[in-house]
């Protein structure tokens, strides 16, 4: 004998009988005796073997799901979720069920950077830009450039945002709309024009900013439905010492980091959204006092000391299970059919150019690496330091 499977031995195969040797019915039985143990217990091996392996096979994906980062789980989709319109969860950690496109173009306004495919929001969100357009012309504004909303689903994205999750903000560029219509590879390449003059500290360029610029800012602050308009401090000590109008309304233009090459607008949670969860209330008053004062300090502006002898952390990215258990129907719910069937069909009409840009069916040709590489004209990284002041 040669070798022995858990005990048993193998025969080899100068004790197996050859083709032509005429076999006894006693050597046909020890014969058999000797190799069924061998081949029954081989065979219950491989069987529980491929049971295993089809186990962890039909496991592997929701546990690859639970395990990748949300936002290339939201990041790769090119289609809402066909349900009712609905944001879930917070505007920092959360998802939008139902939202609908603004198109590409409409009378007064442009869409811009189309690769990203981030002109998507909640129906309230896209009608208060339609809304929005139409009235800063009235004010000689020529029309906007917009520019992210929020992804399909909505949920975290692969690069430039931490909030725009739910379909409740929108980002207006401070560039106002030009004559002609950009084509596609316009809208990826014009550069952002930022309002400070950056040879100097927190301070607006009166070169760019002006009286106009600041009546568009403060009519986006005027809609009930808007909770906040986000601008650089700089921008918000400027509106403090010249505006003119009504003050109260200055409580809601909150100073932040970055925000000097567009502003941006966030609503309320819609009524009847159980599932949104609302930002705390705006501080009574102008806002025109310590609490912007602060920003003309070093301290929201120095880098964080690091600690004595501490390890690098490991970035942690938000996972699907962080997010409210409503994203997972929604990042599992079927797709329109198409995306002009959930373009959003106000004033302003359906947009002739709506599809130019979709780039297909779900998914379709949508690498993650492909969203990042189009991601080419974000503004600076700005310093964020710990703690900020609440907002």
């Amino acid at each position: 004998m040669k070798a022995a499977v858990f005990g048993v031995p193998i025969p080899g195969n100068d004790s197996l009988p050859r083709k032509d040797d005429p076999l006894t019915f006693r050597q046909r039985l020890r014969f058999s005796d000797r190799t069924t143990p061998v081949h029954s217990m081989l065979s219950r091996l491989t069987t529980c073997l491929l049971a295993a392996g089809l186990a962890l096979t039909a496991l592997a994906g929701p546990l690859a799901a639970e395990e990748r980062p949300a936002k290339e789980l939201f990041g790769a989709k090119r289609l809402p979720a066909k349900m009712a319109a609905s944001p879930y969860g917070s505007y920092a950690k959360g998802c939008i069920a139902g939202a609908v496109a603004i198109p590409t173009d409409g009378p007064s306004w442009q869409a811009m950077r189309l690769s990203r495919n981030r002109r998507w929001g909640h129906p309230d969100m896209i009608a208060l830009i339609e809304q929005f357009s139409q009235d800063a012309q009235k004010l000689g504004w020529p029309g906007l450039l917009l520019g992210d909303i929020s992804q399909p689903r909505g949920g975290p994205m692969l690069s430039g945002h931490a909030s725009h999750q739910v379909g409740l903000d929108a980002d207006i560029w401070f560039t106002p709309m030009p004559d002609q219509r950009l084509s596609a590879e316009e809208r990826e390449k014009l550069p952002f024009t930022s309002m400070l003059d950056k040879s100097k500290f927190l301070t607006v360029d009166s070169r760019r900013w002006t009286s106009t610029h600041a009546r568009l800012v403060m009519k986006a602050a005027s809609y009930p439905q808007v909770d906040r308009v986000f601008v650089n401090p700089a921008i918000k000590k400027k509106l403090c010492e010249t505006w003119q109008g009504d003050r109260s309304l200055l409580g809601k233009v909150r100073p932040i980091y970055g925000h000097d090459e567009h502003f941006h607008i966030r609503i309320k949670c819609p009524e009847g959204a159980a599932g949104c969860k609302p930002q705390a209330r705006v501080p009574a008053g102008d806002g025109c006092d310590q609490s912007l004062a602060w920003w003309f300090t070093k301290e929201p502006w120095a880098k964080p000391t690091p600690k004595k002898d501490a390890k690098p952390v490991k970035p942690r990215y938000v996972k699907l299970s962080d997010l409210p258990n409503a994203c997972s129907t929604v990042l599992a719910s079927a797709s329109p059919a198409s995306e002009q069937e959930v373009t959003y069909r106000g004033n302003g009409g359906v947009s002739s150019t709506a599809l130019a840009f979709s780039g297909g069916g779900e998914s379709a040709g949508r690498t993650i690496e492909s969203v990042i590489a189009a991601d080419t004209m974000l503004p600076a990284i700005v310093p964020i330091p710990i703690p900020r002041p609440l907002q």
